[in-house]
């Protein structure tokens, strides 16, 4: 293969993982709660054999085009670094550490001192409850917002007329330095917001500032080879740019899909690796059950332009990192499969069943890139390839 497209919707889990009891989501099932409104729509996701994946309660049409199965998470998480980086092959076998109390007190009092602001907030929070509770204050007293949510996050938020977007990034980045060993935080976020009280909204200048991943990754090795790792989204903040040879942010998943589509008319190796967040966060998070189903449309409608666009010796997989159930009574995300969706003139259409491990797609890729690469997972490029 020449070049890899993987595409991943950002918390589009399938069904709830046989473990979900000990992460309170048992039950969870981002698909199935999403397919009850009215606004869904997912024919061409269909094709590519959605619905005949092990465990997906539809009725299927047809028989699909593409190879599909689900992927177990082996990591001990359900946050987007950590499957983000179980998918590259490196499973997390100790959980990032989260903060349901908020931030110690010696935490707090360090990041007040290197960064001279003051501090609102310091608990799990809704990330557009904190700026319409805290907004005001934040305005009057210039203190930094910073709250956590079930995930393992440190996030500020700040008004971009009181605290330039690169002075913030500049605050995360004390944070980040800050946040290791036994806090080690999974992620530090910028949370930029505008407007006048009460209606702040938050912008698109979000940044994440991630660990380093605690070992070599399929995008090390793939980069180390010569080939090309195109980032579009958060991939390149997910692995602290580690292992990407060119980084495309985005402002929203269809400039997200536009990007790829942009990268898909030229000419190179390697794999363009996409992260389409709105599912994530702007959907599950907020328990938008017709928001997260307008945006799976959405792909839907131009995967047959994605799909088009694929050459010959070119291989699109689209997956999950978690889930995020909209339907749920939380608003944190859920342990559940992935999907895992293949499809390219050489691949062979089957089904793949249930795969243990994220892992099994970056050793897939690394594979089928012809990369030697010793991360965890088992390549499934033998039973793919036509």
């Amino acid at each position: 293969m020449k070049r890899i497209f993987l595409i991943v919707l950002d918390s589009f889990g399938i069904g709830a993982l046989p473990d979900a009891r000990d992460f309170g989501d048992e039950g969870a099932n981002t698909l199935s709660s999403v397919a009850k409104s009215p606004f869904f729509k997912a024919d061409n996701l269909a094709r590519l054999g959605l619905f005949h994946i092990d465990g997906v309660s539809f009725d299927a049409q047809g028989e699909p085009c593409g190879a599909y199965g689900r992927c177990a998470e082996a990591s001990k998480g359900k946050d987007t670094t950590v499957g983000h980086w179980e998918i590259a092959g490196v499973i997390s076998a100790q959980p990032m550490p989260t903060f349901p109390n908020g931030f110690d007190k010696e935490i707090i009092e360090e990041f007040e001192r290197l960064t001279k602001r003051g501090v609102l907030c310091n608990k799990p929070y809704s990330g557009t409850k904190v700026i319409a509770d805290y907004g005001k204050e934040h305005l009057e007293t210039g203190k930094l917002i910073v709250y956590t949510s079930a995930d393992s996050v440190f996030q500020i938020a700040a008004h971009e007329d009181l605290v330039p977007v690169n002075e913030l990034y500049h605050y995360c980045e004390i944070a980040r330095k800050m946040l290791v060993g036994k806090n080690g935080v999974g992620r530090v976020i910028a949370r930029p917001f505008i407007g006048e009280y009460p209606n702040f909204t938050r912008t698109a200048n979000r940044h994440d500032f991630s660990l380093e991943p605690s070992a070599r990754t399929a995008l090390d090795a793939i980069k180390d080879a010569g080939l090309e790792v195109i980032s579009v989204g958060k991939i390149n903040d997910i692995f602290a740019s580690r292992g990407i040879s060119e980084s495309n942010p985005t402002k929203s998943n269809e400039d997200g899909i536009l990007k790829t589509l942009e990268i898909m008319n030229r000419d190179f190796k390697g794999i363009c690796f996409t992260n389409l967040v709105d599912f994530d966060m702007l959907y599950g998070h907020r328990n938008d059950i017709d928001g997260y189903a307008k945006a799976i449309a959405l792909f839907d409608a131009y995967l047959p332009k994605i799909i088009s666009l694929l050459r010959e010796d070119d291989c699109l997989i689209v997956t999950a990192d978690h889930g995020c159930d909209p339907g749920d009574i939380s608003t944190d995300h859920t342990r559940e499969y992935i999907p895992l969706m293949l499809y390219g003139s050489k691949i062979k259409p089957q089904n793949l069943g249930t795969r243990d491990t994220y892992a099994d797609i970056g050793a897939t890729v690394c594979e089928l890139l012809s990369v030697d690469f010793k991360g965890a997972g088992k390549s499934l490029a033998h039973k793919i390839l036509r």
